[in-house]
């Protein structure tokens, strides 16, 4: 998806990553809903291929609601018992306010899963809920670079750029947001909202 890539890069090589960001609301994790058909499918890379799609095309909100979880179902997984164990003693740490603690056990799960895009997203969105906006944007940037396609970061990206003041980067990662999950209410409202300012601004 080179669009994709070089938004990423346009966003890395952004003055929005050196900048203090203002605190907002962390996006929550979303419970995961039953597997579809796309279960018999060979590999978890076709499985998202193919929930990706579905997603794309869906226009009804709670139906896509329940791709979108199926897709976050499929990131939570990494593939190792240890790994997925860790980041179940990070979200317990999380729940009992041991940040901390929590961030030690992430910094763990990349190390032994470099690749594995939900240990770098749950750090982000720690970093974010601690008030390092820096290295929460570093974070999420990482997530794009293995996965272009994940929302949920382009989401908290769009966020902190928009307390940034770097509204139309905003505008851009909401866009970006809803090529590939059209039928989100909440990134429709925000799109509409940052249009609206940015033209105030013009007028």
């Amino acid at each position: 998806m080179p669009a994709m890539r070089i938004f990423v890069t346009l966003i890395l090589a952004s003055s929005a990553l050196a900048i203090s960001m203002a605190s907002g609301t962390p996006l929550p994790a979303a419970e995961a809903s039953p597997q579809s058909e796309t279960a018999s499918l060979a590999t978890p890379e076709q499985q998202l291929d193919s929930l990706f799609a579905e997603l794309k095309k869906e226009r009804d909100e709670d139906r896509a609601r329940d791709v979108a979880n199926r897709i976050r179902l499929q990131w939570q997984d990494s593939g190792s018992a240890t790994v997925n164990l860790l980041m179940q003693w990070a979200d317990k740490a999380i729940s009992d306010d041991k940040k901390s603690m929590a961030l030690d056990i992430l910094d763990q799960v990349i190390v032994l899963a470099p690749k594995y895009v939900e240990g770098w997203n749950r750090r982000a969105t720690l970093h974010y809920q601690m008030g390092n906006f820096r290295k929460s944007m570093s974070d999420v940037s990482r997530v794009l670079l293995l996965e272009p396609r994940h929302f949920g970061a382009i989401a908290g990206m769009a966020t902190m750029l928009d307390d940034a003041g770097k509204s139309e980067l905003a505008l851009r990662a909401w866009q970006q947001f809803l090529d590939i999950y059209p039928s989100d209410r909440k990134a429709q409202e925000q799109l509409g909202a940052l249009a609206e300012k940015l033209a105030g601004s013009r007028t």
